[in-house]
């Protein structure tokens, strides 16, 4: 069994809990799962009592594996669905709490989800269900050093993968074939997994995230790729635009300009400023630009255990459950270039992976930022 640094991250959970007013938690998200454990994987769940007591149910055949890699109190090991729903009330009922509240997380269960966990054969009767999700944002989204080392090493093969997809790019691949030449290259370079890859050329850039096609790559078409690889459990984001071949005027004067706003937003990341001044950075530039009409959605998000996470823009925020975000406080991990300029038959885009620290921005995915190749 593995409990450090899973027993303090245990030890501030339970006191955000109580400022709630939560009684316990009862995560089935990978990720937070695995923030407060060590792992996290589907069709499992963990409790967290405002005790600090953990415990996991997990599919029978996952036991052994899960003894391995976790921090916990209490095991079990379940057959089915009904068997999980009775897991779950044999820890309610083990952790004698017949009443009072239950942590879900609203934002990333599905109504049936819902309906499962708070099953009346699972979930007592005088319990109530209460969003949790504010509290597990709150409490993963400063980096301890070690989150930081790896969503720095994920950074690393990041710029690997963008590499290799640049040098791969010629006419007559597809979208699809570019991603595989990315994803390819991160998992040799040390990658457990990505997230979504997103590829698109020609006039698909002016899709705010284009998954890859068959579409073929011509000659003068620029070609957007966004990556996202996972490295032992953490993640970071790149993005690029390059063009296969001799951009035209107007799209160079729109990548420079969008560069120009991407980057001065970078150069005022530190502790304590807001992402609402960041994002407004950025979009006061583009608007200088003549452009104010071509940028869509929010320009920067959180990254860690998932490529995107807490802190959020306000509006983005609402969006996806969450709290306006406070103050940028020291080792949060920001991306800053998450949506583009899209002028309608074409977009540029740029982002990059950035560390909060006091005296500035600590950038992770220093890959060259140019639209000719």
């Amino acid at each position: 069994m593995i409990c450090h640094p899973y027993l303090e991250r245990i030890a501030r959970c339970t006191a955000l809990m109580k400022a709630a007013g939560l009684d316990v938690l009862l995560l089935t998200k990978p990720a937070n799962m695995a923030y407060l454990t060590g792992d996290g994987r589907l069709c499992a769940y963990a409790m967290i009592t405002k005790e600090g007591k953990v415990a996991l149910g997990v599919p029978s055949t996952d036991v052994e594996d899960v003894k391995r890699l976790t921090c916990f109190d209490h095991l079990t090991g379940f057959e089915d669905e009904v068997g999980m729903i009775h897991s779950i009330a044999h820890h309610f009922k083990h952790f004698e709490i017949q009443e009072g509240s239950v942590g879900l997380e609203y934002t990333f269960l599905t109504h049936s989800m819902m309906g499962m966990l708070t099953h009346p054969h699972g979930k007592p009767e005088k319990v109530a269900a209460k969003d949790c999700t504010p509290v597990m944002s709150a409490l993963r989204i400063a980096k301890e050093g070690g989150e930081i080392e790896r969503v720095r090493a994920a950074a690393s093969i990041a710029v690997a993968g963008m590499a290799a997809a640049v040098k791969a790019l010629k006419p007559g691949l597809t979208e699809s074939q570019i991603a595989a030449e990315a994803e390819y290259a991160m998992r040799q370079a040390g990658a457990d997994e990505f997230w979504r890859t997103y590829v698109c050329s020609g006039p698909r850039t002016n899709i705010a995230h284009g998954l890859p096609t068959q579409r073929r790559i011509d000659k003068g078409d620029l070609v957007m790729m966004d990556i996202h690889p996972i490295v032992n459990g953490y993640s970071a984001d790149i993005c690029r635009t390059v063009c296969l071949g001799k951009p035209t005027v107007e799209q160079q004067a729109a990548y420079d300009l969008y560069l120009k706003a991407q980057q001065a937003a970078i150069a005022h990341v530190k502790t304590g400023v807001g992402m609402v001044e960041l994002d407004e950075i950025l979009h006061g530039i583009i608007r200088d630009g003549g452009h104010g009409d071509h940028l869509f959605g929010p320009t920067m998000h959180g990254v860690g255990i998932e490529f995107e996470e807490a802190p959020l823009p306000p509006g983005h925020a609402f969006f996806h459950g969450e709290k306006a975000p406070p103050p940028l406080a020291t080792n949060v991990v920001i991306a800053v270039g998450n949506c583009g300029l899209y002028t309608g038959p074409w977009g540029v885009r740029v982002e990059d992976t950035v560390v909060v620290k006091p005296d500035g921005p600590q950038i992770l995915t220093d890959y060259v930022r140019k639209l000719e190749i």
